[in-house]
């Protein structure tokens, strides 16, 4: 099974069982709500520890967390450090042209006049746009996700076609 990572456990909160966790979804609301299952992988555990959450609220850039049967801060000191994340079958269903990093990583990108750049090897969210860093053979190059650039996104077959825009490379 493939789990995918959507939040780092950073510390405790108070001394009734709270953790705060720094989000890495875009959808916290889903992820975080009362019921949600997450698996916690943490050096210390050889298997991930499936966590279900029995409260949730955000405070000062935090998500504050509480997960049934662990009710006092000895119970979840252990866990700062780790990693929450779900399961493939969790994830949701995005909307067209819409795109999970994972499917990207790995897609080779083509140019529209044919020129093989290389591979998507991160994507990076500074702010309006994604940007997508393509490593090749002329290095790494950086495309925005807007549409003058990205002209085809074939995730099945890990293919992207883009309009090479001037300046870009």
């Amino acid at each position: 099974m493939r789990y995918f990572g959507v939040g780092k456990l950073v510390n405790t909160q108070g001394l009734r069982g709270e953790v705060r966790v720094i989000s890495t979804t875009d959808f916290p609301q889903e992820r975080f709500k009362t019921g949600s299952q997450l698996y916690l992988f943490h050096p210390t555990l050889r298997e991930p520890l499936l966590l279900t959450v029995a409260s949730w609220r955000q405070h000062k850039g935090f998500e504050l967390l509480k997960f049934a049967g662990y009710d006092s801060i000895n119970d979840v000191e252990k866990f700062k450090g780790g990693e929450l994340k779900i399961s493939e079958d969790d994830l949701m269903e995005l909307e067209e042209d819409e795109y999970y990093i994972h499917q990207l990583v790995g897609c080779e990108v083509v140019t529209d006049e044919g020129e093989v750049l290389g591979k998507i090897v991160d994507v990076l969210q500074p702010g309006a746009n994604d940007v997508w860093v393509v490593r090749g053979e002329r290095g790494e190059i950086y495309l925005p996700y807007i549409d003058e650039c990205i002209k085809q996104v074939d995730v099945e077959n890990k293919r992207v076609v883009c309009h090479l825009m001037e300046g870009l490379v």
